[in-house]
């Protein structure tokens, strides 16, 4: 009988004892994939472009207007200016306005872009890093026309958290940049 017991408790040890061992999950990036989505057309007096179906447009004058993805909590604002001989002036405006994101940014990398045929030049700024904007551009014909956007989020600037909707965004940048055409 004494045999019994500690057979008994040596088995119901090795039952107990007979688990995986525990191993810590190893670290992700968090998948958030977006739709392709259809193109529209938005025009306003001055230039048109292809227009995302995820996007609203909001706040919408005849200088600037706000398209908004809601999904994202994120907005792209462009603004028009007309050329009236200061095109130095707005070009080095632009130019410093994306360099002023260094202070919190990774990096900038800029991105020059020219589509001769719609008389479009201009220059495509990816901003890496915690910066308030995570894509700026401007384009202009050199003669009339200046346009200017930014991509902001409405929450607090954590690239690794925002970083699947900043790549979508910043494509959709380049979408209205290789779109674009001027209205005479």
């Amino acid at each position: 009988m004494q045999l019994k017991w500690p057979l008994v408790i040596l088995l119901l040890v090795l039952m107990g004892s007979c688990r995986e061992e525990v191993l810590p999950k190893p670290k992700a990036m968090l998948r958030l994939e977006y739709p392709n989505s259809p193109a529209g057309k938005l025009e306003t007096d001055h230039f048109e472009f292809e227009l995302n179906a995820l996007a609203n447009v909001k706040d919408r004058n005849a200088k600037s207007l706000t398209l908004e993805y809601p999904k994202m909590k994120g907005s792209i604002f462009i603004t028009y200016k007309k050329v009236e001989g200061d095109l130095q002036k707005l070009l080095s405006d632009a130019q410093k306005l994306s360099y002023e994101h260094v202070v919190k940014a990774d990096a900038i990398d800029p991105k020059e872009f020219i589509n001769e045929s719609e008389r479009v030049y201009g220059m495509f700024y990816e901003v890496k890093g915690d910066a308030a904007s995570q894509a700026q551009f401007y384009a202009t014909d050199s003669l009339t026309h200046f346009v200017t956007g930014s991509l902001y989020f409405y929450v607090k600037p954590n690239y690794d958290s925002i970083y699947p909707a900043a790549v979508y965004l910043q494509n959709d940048i380049q979408r209205i940049m290789e779109t674009l055409k001027w209205k005479n």
